[in-house]
């Protein structure tokens, strides 16, 4: 989805695309507009009963019993397995929905999959964390799988990925740092618990070309706001992308020169695509938010429609 629907039936032309292309999951972030669970479960509603993805939801808004619950209501109304993914969160949101920043997100993160993956396993979770508390056991219910995953940007945070979650899910973050930095990382943490390493999804902005078109544009559509959040910058900084938290315009202009936004026409981004595979991603995520900001949900649907059917073919 490249916006938050403010309307559930919003969703269906999205998932209708999911559904009779070759597509292979729906997914959706955190949304302010509404709740994501209840528009999957509205698509399945209406017709749309599609493998649905969630990059990522924030720990601080939902508790983690509450969290798996949601999970599972997806999996049983669609009928699909699920990625449920999680995150912290910028440290400006966890001070507004807590009162302060956690003072170790690993922990913080830790505890929340912790307590999420033993209540879908089935398990009476009874954990007393410094910062989740859980006691209590979800009611069985008939349901595909749900992975449990985890939003990734940098090394730390994916080791423990590669310790907790079932699948270690990435924003903005270009193939080369992938390979160099996230996967080893991953299977680092992977070889400590003594597990195998954790799929990897990485959400991919991505734009056509077009005379008409500015690439650095379109890249700051998409990601003015993770431009402006030190954690986003820091991780790209490390992929060797000049951003500052000053200048989001300038960041813009090195996502496109760094290949963390893809634009180009329907070959060029299908090679740069197969790059983030061979870097070790078991899953990509299209997002043309760029696209849909600038140019309108019409647009955004048939940019997608155009790089699917290369990309698959």
């Amino acid at each position: 989805m490249p916006f938050a629907p403010p309307r559930p039936e919003m969703i269906l032309p999205y998932a209708a695309l999911t559904q009779w292309s070759a597509a292979h999951r729906l997914w959706q972030g955190q949304a302010m507009l509404n709740q994501p669970h209840q528009a999957f479960a509205y698509a399945a509603a209406s017709g749309f009963r599609v493998p649905v993805g969630l990059g990522v939801t924030l720990m601080p808004f939902t508790h983690p019993y509450e969290a798996a619950l949601q999970a599972q209501s997806v999996a049983a109304a669609t009928g699909h397995p699920v990625v449920a993914g999680f995150g912290p969160g910028a440290a400006v949101l966890q001070r507004s929905m807590r009162g302060a920043p956690y003072r170790s997100p690993l922990t913080a993160s830790r505890e929340y999959l912790t307590a999420v993956r033993g209540l879908l396993a089935g398990e009476s979770v009874a954990q007393d964390g410094t910062y989740f508390t859980c006691h209590g056991k979800l009611l069985p219910v008939p349901r595909p799988p749900v992975e449990v995953g985890l939003g990734v940007l940098r090394p730390g945070m994916a080791r423990l990925a590669g310790e907790v979650a079932d699948t270690a899910i990435t924003w903005l973050t270009p193939a080369a740092y992938l390979r160099d930095t996230i996967v080893p990382a991953l299977r680092e943490g992977a070889e400590a618990a003594g597990r195998a390493v954790p799929r990897l999804v990485s959400i991919v902005p991505v734009a056509l070309a077009a005379p008409d078109r500015d690439p650095a544009a379109l890249a700051l559509a998409s990601n003015l706001g993770h431009l402006q959040l030190p954690h986003y910058v820091d991780m790209l900084r490390r992929s060797g992308i000049d951003a500052d938290t000053d200048d989001p315009a300038a960041g813009a202009a090195a996502l496109v020169a760094g290949r963390a936004f893809l634009y180009g026409e329907p070959k060029v981004l299908a090679e740069e695509l197969a790059a983030f595979h061979e870097a070790g991603v078991d899953e990509i995520v299209l997002n043309v938010t760029g696209v849909n900001a600038t140019y309108g949900g019409q647009s955004a649907l048939r940019e997608l429609e155009r790089i699917l059917t290369e990309v698959t073919s």
